[in-house]
């Protein structure tokens, strides 16, 4: 399905999540350019490529974008999306989304900002749009996002060989193997705990100092 989504503002108290706009371009410009080491694998442009990044995420069928902006300053820090939507056979509505296309800048990252995210963007995906599946995958070489995602509770499947794109420096036209995780509708209520119980960790440690 190449339809977006009207996803209005997803907020939480570390993130609120915000249809992606041209506004969001310059913030997002610093981001990108703060320590780029863990973006061997993952698709962030450089500070000159924003603003047509953005623009092709907004004109990307299938894919509704967000800017995560960080609560405490009011700062772009990255994006993210629900992506390639997939419907019923035989009635009205999503059998299944991805969340995808997601990045944070260095400073953004290990805070609690990328778990309320996936917790914002899952919650809304069973609860509102009630789907019975939702995917998350990466590079299968990116095993610090796989980490990421084991430690946030996402049940891992399996590696898909020659699944996707490589976004890899230099691999460009190539495909890679691909690490899929996925939460399914029964999984969603003990993936919601762990997730709100990794939330309330970071919340003690902010108070504790």
């Amino acid at each position: 399905m190449s339809v977006r989504l009207d996803v209005p503002v997803l907020a939480g108290e570390l993130v609120r999540l915000e249809p992606l706009a041209m506004r969001h371009v310059p913030d997002l410009a610093q981001a990108a350019e703060e320590d780029r080491s863990s973006y061997d694998f993952t698709l962030v442009p450089r500070a000159s490529e924003v603003p047509d990044y953005v623009a092709a995420q907004l004109a990307r069928g299938g894919l509704t974008p967000f800017a995560q902006v960080r609560v405490a300053d009011g700062t772009t820090v990255g994006c993210t999306g629900l992506w390639d939507p997939r419907g019923w056979p035989d009635r009205p509505g999503l059998r299944a989304i991805e969340i995808g296309f997601t990045w944070l800048a260095a400073s953004a990252q290990g805070g609690g900002i990328n778990a309320e995210a996936k917790l914002l963007l899952l919650s809304y995906a069973f609860d509102v749009l009630g789907v019975a599946r939702v995917d998350l995958k990466t590079d299968a070489r990116n095993h610090r996002c796989r980490r990421a995602l084991e430690r946030l509770g996402i049940p891992f499947e399996g590696v898909l060989r020659a699944w996707s794109m490589s976004w890899a420096p230099g691999e460009e036209g190539r495909v890679r193997d691909s690490a899929m995780f996925a939460v399914v509708a029964t999984e969603w209520p003990a993936v919601r705990s762990v997730l709100e119980a990794r939330l309330a960790a970071v919340s003690s440690r902010a108070s504790a100092r």
